[in-house]
């Protein structure tokens, strides 16, 4: 049975990169903004790069706020990467521009506090050994990252919630900042799995396998 993917195309993102690397794990992508075929793939994959508020105005200019909500509501799985993580939570801010987000989860991107940034090459994450995203993957492996912004300190209340999301961690320079999180049917990485080699490969077929 053929897993269909598509790879929302809002004017921000590697496209090239991450089709061949969904392809490569076994999807059927079609790179599109149109809201149907979005919403009725098995999987929408949401990419992202350079600044929040332009990643935010793009996505807002094909509605892809309200195509990633209408397939969450239904518990669609999303699956964001790099920017098109940052872009799920609250707010960003950057040359102390504040942006809004999508508002999936609570939290604002900040500058990372570093000396050396961007923060690119390749690096280690803390996840939990209850994730399905890096299921079967060494604590040892690198993945690629290249940004200047994150999420550093994310406090989410999980009282109410019957499964709390599953948070990743990575540290640069000593800082912390969330890497990954799984959340019901919302996904996402702050690294590039797309150009991680093996190790991203194996993430992506994992995410393709729960679509």
């Amino acid at each position: 049975m053929t897993t269909t993917v598509a790879l929302l195309d809002y004017g921000s993102g590697n496209l090239r990169s991450a089709l061949r690397a969904l392809e490569r794990a076994g999807a059927t992508v079609t790179v599109t903004s149109d809201p149907q075929i979005c919403v009725n793939a098995d999987g929408l994959l949401v990419p992202g790069v350079g600044a929040f508020a332009a990643c935010m105005q793009g996505l807002n200019r094909v509605y892809g706020h309200r195509i990633i909500g209408q397939r969450l509501a239904g518990g669609r799985p999303v699956l964001g990467i790099c920017v098109g993580m940052q872009i799920l939570f609250e707010e960003g801010v950057e040359h102390g521009i504040r942006a809004r987000g999508c508002g999936e989860w609570p939290g604002r991107v900040e500058r990372l506090h570093a000396e050396i940034l961007p923060h690119m090459g390749w690096n280690t994450v803390e996840a939990p050994e209850s994730s399905q995203l890096f299921a079967g993957m060494s604590e040892n492996e690198r993945y690629y990252f290249v940004h200047s912004y994150g999420v550093r300190d994310w406090t989410l209340r999980t009282d109410h919630l019957t499964a709390p999301p599953l948070v990743s961690w990575a540290q640069h320079e000593g800082d912390r900042f969330v890497a990954a999180v799984e959340n019901g049917a919302l996904w996402a990485t702050q690294f590039h799995p797309e150009k991680s080699g093996d190790a991203g490969a194996q993430l992506l077929r994992n995410w393709i396998d729960t679509l």
